[in-house]
């Protein structure tokens, strides 16, 4: 049972990480299956889970004062099945969006348990490497979920949906391998620790990076079809590559730590930056595939890097707050990621999937150029603390 604890517990990370973008090979059939949708109605297909997510994630911590992490994962998990599984027997795109908000509820049951499960079975080295094979095979979930679900949709956009099924192996890990524990006691008499604005500031910039970032699997589906470039199946291999990404920072973080400095964070705009940038000229299925790979590597580096700096100086007490404030923004902007690009490529009279990465390409090009300047101002200013700008 001892040895079945740890792929227990990654599981259930690989779970949250199927929530979105698994199905979205799929998206150009489901816009074709509802001819009469609104674009961004479909594109919310994907990115609506994100608006049950987040108030879901808050009363799963509440539910673990009161039953134990175990039945919440179980709970989690069934809502999640029903919800993915579900959506493939809709006959209207609002019947598919409530069950896409049906799985959000799911995930954010589940998702804060995915973390916290980690620190309560593991401590010290063994801690930090269970939350390394974490984050490495959930981007191997992505990988293999949206492959599949490419593969799948060939056959129909419905079918798909079926990779939700996976979700019930992972409920039958927890129900045999996961132990129960006592819900967690109410603390008190403790005084209230005072949170930095800098947090909210360091959420904001997940925000945007999210938002960037989830142009991805929103637009590769309709990118590749109004380039000629491709079918469902192709989106999925595509997209896959920015999971790809994602795998090789966990490997190499640490040295482009040293590498790079306090000019990692740039490093990884300007290289998302121009990734973009490549996306909105190339015809090339290689240098997309690349350029992806890019963009999954840049935020890669940027979540972990965000998440580090907002809890270098935290108070304890805080913590799980500061996670959560700055989860729930990601996800805000997974949720805004189609709202925001659609409405400003209306506004400007282009409606091509590649005005968008233009535009991501510029937004961050600039964002690097303002970063670039603030250190430099602050590096040259004289300061009596003689602090170094981060």
């Amino acid at each position: 049972m001892n040895r079945m604890l740890k792929p227990t517990i990654i599981s259930i990370a690989m779970a949250t990480v199927m929530a979105g973008a698994a199905i979205s090979p799929a998206l150009g059939l489901i816009a074709a299956h509802f001819p009469d949708a609104d674009p961004l109605l479909i594109k919310l297909v994907l990115t609506v889970p994100s608006l049950m997510i987040i108030p879901f994630s808050f009363i799963s911590s509440s539910l673990t004062k009161k039953i134990s992490k175990r039945s919440i994962v179980l709970l989690g998990l069934g809502i999640y099945i029903v919800g993915g599984v579900g959506a493939q027997f809709a006959n209207t795109i609002e019947v598919l969006l409530a069950f896409r908000l049906v799985l959000g509820a799911g995930v954010g049951l589940v998702m804060p348990l995915s973390f916290t499960l980690i620190s309560d079975h593991f401590h010290g080295k063994e801690r930090t490497k269970m939350m390394g094979y974490n984050t490495a095979f959930s981007n191997l979930g992505g990988i293999i979920t949206m492959l599949l679900a490419g593969y799948l949709a060939a056959f129909n956009w419905r079918v798909p949906f079926n990779v939700y099924w996976l979700g019930l192996v992972i409920f039958v890990l927890v129900l045999l391998y996961l132990p129960k524990n006592e819900p967690l006691k109410t603390r008190e008499g403790e005084e209230k620790a005072k949170m930095p604005l800098s947090v909210y500031g360091m959420a904001l910039a997940a925000c945007g990076v999210m938002i960037a970032y989830y142009a991805i699997a929103t637009n590769m589906a309709l990118y590749l079809e109004q380039s000629e470039l491709g079918s469902s199946q192709t989106a999925g291999i595509v997209m896959s590559f920015t999971t790809i990404g994602g795998m090789i920072t966990s490997m190499l973080l640490l040295r482009l730590q040293v590498f790079f400095k306090k000019y990692l964070m740039m490093a990884a705009i300007l290289a998302m930056g121009i990734a973009f940038g490549v996306l909105t000229v190339t015809h090339s299925i290689p240098v997309i595939l690349m350029s992806v790979c890019v963009v999954g590597f840049g935020q890669g580096i940027i979540f972990p890097l965000i998440n580090v700096k907002v809890l270098g100086n935290m108070d304890p007490r805080l913590s799980d707050r500061v996670i959560s404030i700055v989860s729930s923004m990601i996800y805000i902007g997974q949720f805004l990621s189609p709202v925001v690009l659609d409405s400003i490529g209306k506004a400007a009279g282009y409606e091509s999937i590649r005005f968008q990465y233009s535009l991501l390409a510029g937004a961050l090009l600039v964002s690097v150029v303002v970063m670039l300047l603030f250190v430099l101002v602050k590096k040259s200013a004289p300061t009596e603390r003689g602090e170094e700008s981060v």
